[in-house]
């Protein structure tokens, strides 16, 4: 099979899934600026969401170079996925709405964390289609980044009962580690065009 609907469907619920989240801004209860003020958490948490939707979907599209064909398994993999993304928003509403309150920030983690093992589960269904010797493996080899995010997930999910802002920093750490596009396949897909 081709991948080409798996990528316009992957782009669209991805599209809907920023929409979602942008929808949760209210307008503000007052016509001054300093009015805006109470809309920053709900900002901080659409911006974070937004760039780990943003980070998700760049590096989809990088995985997807290395891809030739697609099966079931990959299908299903990919739909995983998105099913976490998905849940985003409702987490980032959550969050926002009760200022990072234990409960919420501990809960938007899981999806953060189910959400990466989702991807490494879609990762490892296109390596194990491809073969070990296929783009993928060798750009993203052992895959320590991916580790360490899940280790800081679940760092973060273990925190939030008690410091909820801890767990929002290794948020942000995550993000801040994925924020380029992941080069080693961009690298591994340069030099195969190149020779």
């Amino acid at each position: 099979m081709g991948k080409s609907r798996l990528e316009a469907f992957s782009d669209g619920v991805i599209a809907v899934i920023i929409t979602v989240i942008v929808l949760e801004f209210k307008l503000p209860a007052g016509g001054e600026l300093s009015s805006l003020v109470e809309l920053v958490p709900t900002f901080f948490s659409y911006v974070l969401s937004f760039v780990f939707v943003a980070i998700y979907w760049n590096n989809h599209h990088h995985m997807l170079h290395t891809v030739a064909r697609v099966n079931g398994a990959i299908l299903w993999a990919n739909l995983h996925l998105l099913f976490w993304l998905s849940l985003v928003p409702f987490a980032t509403a959550w969050m926002a709405e009760h200022r990072f309150a234990s409960a919420p920030t501990l809960v938007y983690g899981v999806i953060l964390l189910m959400s990466a093992v989702a991807y490494t589960i879609l990762q490892s269904t296109v390596i194990r289609l491809h073969g070990r010797e296929s783009k993928l493996a060798q750009a993203v080899g052992r895959d320590r980044k991916g580790k360490l995010s899940l280790a800081c997930y679940a760092a973060a999910i273990a925190l939030a009962p008690w410091q909820a802002y801890a767990s929002l920093a290794l948020y942000v750490l995550v993000a801040c580690l994925w924020f380029v596009p992941d080069r080693r396949i961009e690298r591994v897909v340069s030099e195969s065009s190149a020779g």
